[in-house]
């Protein structure tokens, strides 16, 4: 039997206006701007204003995309949100508004949320659903967050999230299509972990800031740094590489086949741990110390980023990969071009 291809045909990206340096943190967070910007790897990023919800955010990536690709709104199947959990509304469907938002009148929708793994596990979704359903011709994912607000920048047991950033991303697939086609994908969870981080409404997560984020009561917070720190010491690199390898692998390929890999925003020195551990350079990879991290919109941005610095080439075989509180841990093969 033939597989169908699923190609990207279309991508965009949103980031608010207002821009944060790293210089802005020092005082907040009492770190140093040095070690904010070498160490934690934030130049920068962008934070919400008060009309970019994750909904308006998403929904204009998603035009973006469909303006890339030349497709009228009404031509869209499905719209598959994966962005924050931290949306306009709680126990709500933002996937519906984004809908709304780009008249896609004639496309249903609903969301995938696998936090900051998202964006991979999204399109093994999408690819998965449109192989098996000829009705499925393009299927938008969209993404948007801007999970900062939920963080209390004086809470020491939050500082591996002090580089969150405000933006959105959309990629449209199209059934059928060979450019760009999404290859294999690959996931894992350690669910030891899915308790570490939770909104906890305790005095020292709040903080100086007001109880209520929108219709949040509470901030991020880690339950247990100790055994967080201790177990994500133990499995991330190795699950890092297991999910990128398996979903090459999938791909028919070997990791001296990838050019490129597009991951989420970390600190410096265990991005470039992974690079190494994958065989990659630098060179083959964007890193987003100008954006911060923002969930599962990373892995579009890099896409984004690396093609206009001409990092991805038609014919590359391109990774992306992240990983999410939970904790997952996910990778999608892309040959490009």
């Amino acid at each position: 039997m033939t597989t169908v291809p699923v190609g990207i045909v279309g991508l965009g990206t949103y980031f608010p206006k207002q821009i944060e340096k790293a210089a802005a943190l020092v005082e907040a967070t009492g770190i140093p701007e040095t070690i904010l910007r070498e160490k934690m790897g934030i130049r920068q990023r962008h934070i919400a204003g008060p009309g970019d919800t994750i909904s308006a955010m998403a929904s204009q990536a998603a035009m973006k995309a469909l303006a890339q690709a030349q497709i009228p709104p009404k031509a869209v199947d499905l719209v598959i949100s994966h962005g924050s959990e931290h949306k306009d509304h709680i126990v709500w469907n933002a996937a519906a508004k984004i809908q709304h938002n780009i008249g896609a009148v004639n496309a249903y929708a609903f969301e995938v949320y696998a936090l900051c793994a998202g964006a991979p596990i999204a399109l093994k979704a999408a690819q998965g659903m449109m192989q098996a359903d000829e009705s499925l011709q393009y299927v938008l994912l969209a993404a948007a967050s801007r999970e900062n607000d939920l963080i209390n920048l004086k809470n020491v047991r939050t500082r591996f999230m002090f580089n969150f950033g405000a933006g959105a991303g959309a990629l449209l697939l199209k059934r059928g299509e060979t450019k760009n086609q999404v290859l294999g994908t690959a996931a894992i969870t350690d669910g030891s972990l899915s308790e570490t981080v939770i909104i906890n409404r305790s005095p020292d997560a709040i903080g100086d800031g007001p109880e209520m984020v929108g219709e949040i009561h509470g901030r991020l917070d880690v339950i247990d740094p100790t055994t967080m720190a201790e177990r994500l010491g133990e499995v991330s690199l190795a699950n890092f590489v297991r999910v990128i390898t398996e979903a090459v692998e999938k791909s028919s390929a070997s990791l001296a086949d990838v050019q490129f890999l597009g991951i989420t925003h970390m600190k410096r020195s265990f991005y470039l741990q992974i690079l190494e551990a994958i065989g990659l350079t630098p060179e083959q990879s964007v890193y987003l110390e100008d954006y911060g991290h923002i969930q599962s919109v990373d892995q579009t941005l890099a896409i984004e980023l690396g093609l206009a610095q001409s990092k991805i080439r038609p014919g590359d075989l391109i990774v992306l990969a992240g990983a999410g509180v939970g904790y997952t841990w996910s990778a999608a093969a892309i040959r490009w071009g």
